[in-house]
C-alpha cells in the first residue's frame, strides 16, 4: 500500500499516489530515471496544516498557470463581462475585439508550433503582455476617446492571447493522468474564473452608489496593476521537461524540436488525428455566445452598477459549473462510457439553458433599448430575478461547455506536442468565430437574430461531434501510440513507481 511519509528532521511529505497533489519524485538513481531539474523542485513541503506540492509537479505548475489566467484573461474577462468594456457605446469594444479575434485566430491556430519551439515557458510569458496593453487602451479611451488604440490594442493582445491560450491548454490537457484530467481541467477553470469573480468586484465597489453607463478610472487602473502581476508570475513557470509525475513518468514532447520539425508536425497532427476536424465546429460556438451575453443582454439591459453583479454571478456560476463537470468526468465509470453521457447531458442542457434564454429574448429588440429615453434595469427594478438566474445559468453553461471540450481533446492522446496544436486550432478556430460575432453585433443586427445562432451552432455543433465521441474516445491510451509523436522513447518517459492504490490520499 502506498504511504505518505515525512522524513526525519525535514518538513517534507511524500506519497506515490498520482492523483494526490502532494507527492514526492523519485530521487535520482532511485527508480532509474534521473531528475532533470534541480532537486529541490522534486520535494514536497509541509508548513504547519498546509500541504504543499513539488514545485515541478503537475498540481503546482497547473497552479501557477491557472493564477497567471486568473490575473490576466481573468481580468480581460471581468472588463468585457461589464459590456462594452465598461464604457456607454459597445462600438469601440467591437471593433476592438474584432481586431482581436482577428489576429487571434491566425495566430491561435499556428500556435502549437511556436509552444513546441519556444517551449511552454516562454509562449505562455509573451502571452501576459497584451492584457496589460489592452486594458490601458480603455484607461486612456476614458479621457480622449481616441478609437485607434483600443482597435490597436486588441489586434497585439489576439497575437499574445494566441500563444498564452496555447500554452494553457498544452499544460491543462498534457501534465495530469489520464484519470485525472477532468479535475485538472476543473481546477484551472476554477481558479481562473476567481479572477473573472474578484475583477467583478472591482467596478461593483467603484459603482456601487452609481447608476452612471461607464465605469471610472480607478476600476481600469484595478486591472491593470492585476494584469501586469500576472505576466511577471509566468515567469517562475519550469520548462515542461523538468515536469515529473508522481509515479516517476513524464511529459512526452519532442526533445529536440526545430521550426521546421513543429511546422511540419502541425501537418502530421492533422493527418494522423483527423477525426479531430469533427471538434471544429464545437471549437468555433465557443465563445460565439460571449458578444450576445455581454452586449446584447447584460449592456443592452442593465445599469453598470447591475452589469457588474451580473458579471460576479455569471463567473461565481463558471465556478460551479466547472467543478460539477470536471470532477464528474473523472468518475470511476469507464471513459468511453462519461464522454458519451457529458455528450447527452451537454445536448440536454443547451436546450434547457437557451430554451430559457428564448423567453427573455423575446421582450426587447435593439431599437427599444436604443431609445435616448430608455431606462436601464437596477437590482432594485421589479423582474429583476429572472433575467438574474437566467445570467448564472448562462455562465454555468459556458463552463460545462469548455470543460468538456478540453476533456474531449485530452482523451484523444496523452502526447505533449499533439495537445499543444489541439490548443492551437481550438483558440485559433475559436476566435475566428468571436470575430465574426463580434462584427455582426457591431453593425447592429437584430438580438433575436444573434441569439438564434448561438442556440443553433452550439446544438448543431454537438450532433456533428457526435461521431467522434461515438467512435474514438477510448478507455486509455497506450503508452506506445502516445511516443510515436515525439523523438523520445518509451523508457524515457515511463512511470517509475509502482501504484498500489490510485485512490489513497495524504492525510
Amino acid at each position: 500500500m502506498a504511504t505518505a511519509t515525512e522524513k526525519a528532521g525535514s518538513s517534507a511529505v511524500t506519497t506515490t499516489d498520482p492523483h494526490s497533489p502532494v507527492y514526492d519524485a523519485p530521487d535520482a538513481g532511485e527508480a532509474g530515471q534521473p531528475l532533470t531539474g534541480r532537486p529541490w523542485m522534486y520535494r514536497a513541503r509541509r508548513f504547519g496544516p498546509i500541504k504543499v506540492p513539488a514545485y515541478a509537479s503537475p498540481p503546482f505548475q497547473l497552479g501557477l498557470v491557472a493564477f497567471v489566467c486568473f490575473l490576466c484573461p481573468g481580468m480581460f474577462n471581468a472588463v468585457n463581462g461589464l459590456g462594452g468594456g465598461g464604457q456607454f457605446s459597445a462600438t469601440t469594444s467591437n471593433n476592438s475585439n474584432v481586431a482581436l479575434y482577428s489576429t487571434f485566430s491566425v495566430v491561435g491556430f499556428f500556435a502549437g508550433t511556436f509552444a513546441n519551439r519556444m517551449g511552454i515557458k516562454l509562449t505562455l510569458s509573451l502571452g501576459g503582455m497584451g492584457y496589460f496593453i489592452y486594458i490601458a487602451s480603455y484607461l486612456s479611451y476614458n479621457h480622449n476617446q481616441n478609437a485607434g488604440f483600443p482597435i490597436f490594442a486588441g489586434a497585439l493582445l489576439g497575437v499574445c492571447a494566441g500563444l498564452l491560450w496555447c500554452a494553457q491548454g498544452a499544460i491543462m490537457m498534457s501534465y495530469p493522468p489520464e484519470a485525472s484530467k477532468g479535475r485538472y481541467i476543473s481546477w484551472f477553470w476554477m481558479i481562473f474564473n476567481l479572477g473573472a469573480v474578484l475583477g467583478s468586484l472591482i467596478p461593483l465597489g467603484q459603482n456601487l452608489h452609481s447608476s452612471s453607463g461607464t465605469v471610472n478610472d480607478g476600476t481600469y487602473i484595478g486591472f491593470m496593476v492585476l494584469t501586469f502581476i500576472g505576466t511577471v508570475l509566468a515567469w517562475t513557470l519550469v520548462d515542461a521537461r523538468h515536469v515529473q509525475r508522481a509515479d516517476g513518468s513524464h511529459v512526452v514532447l519532442m526533445k529536440h524540436p526545430t521550426w521546421q520539425s513543429e511546422l511540419v508536425g502541425l501537418y502530421e497532427t492533422l493527418r494522423t488525428d483527423t477525426w479531430v476536424i469533427l471538434l471544429f465546429p464545437m471549437f468555433f460556438a465557443s465563445n460565439w455566445f460571449y458578444t450576445y451575453q455581454f452586449n446584447d443582454v447584460n449592456l443592452a439591459k442593465f445599469n453598470v452598477r447591475t452589469r457588474a453583479l451580473n458579471g460576479l454571478l455569471y463567473w461565481t456560476s463558471q465556478i460551479i459549473g466547472a467543478y460539477v463537470f470536471g470532477y464528474a468526468l473523472d468518475s470511476r465509470v469507464r471513459r468511453s462510457i462519461r464522454a458519451k453521457g457529458a455528450w447527452v447531458t451537454l445536448f440536454v442542457i443547451t436546450m434547457a439553458v437557451w430554451g430559457g434564454g428564448y423567453a427573455w429574448q423575446k421582450q426587447y429588440t435593439r431599437a427599444e433599448v436604443s431609445a435616448e429615453d430608455y431606462v436601464k434595469m437596477d437590482w432594485t427594478t421589479s423582474g429583476y430575478a429572472g433575467p438574474m438566474f437566467l445570467y448564472m445559468f448562462y455562465g454555468f453553461y459556458d463552463a460545462a461547455w469548455q470543460t468538456c471540450v478540453y476533456w474531449f481533446m485530452g482523451a484523444l492522446t496523452n502526447n505533449g506536442r499533439k495537445l499543444a496544436n489541439f490548443a492551437g486550432f481550438y483558440k485559433g478556430i475559436q476566435s475566428a468565430g468571436a470575430a465574426i460575432i463580434f462584427r455582426i453585433d457591431a453593425i447592429e443586427a437584430p438580438y433575436m437574430n444573434l441569439f438564434a445562432s448561438c442556440w443553433g451552432l452550439l446544438a448543431g455543433s454537438l450532433l456533428i461531434a457526435l461521431p467522434l465521441i461515438m467512435l474514438k474516445v477510448r478507455d486509455t491510451v497506450p503508452l506506445e501510440e502516445d511516443v510515436k509523436f515525439s523523438d523520445e522513447t518509451i523508457e524515457e518517459v515511463m512511470p517509475t513507481l509502482a501504484r498500489e492504490n490510485d485512490n489513497e490520499r495524504v492525510s
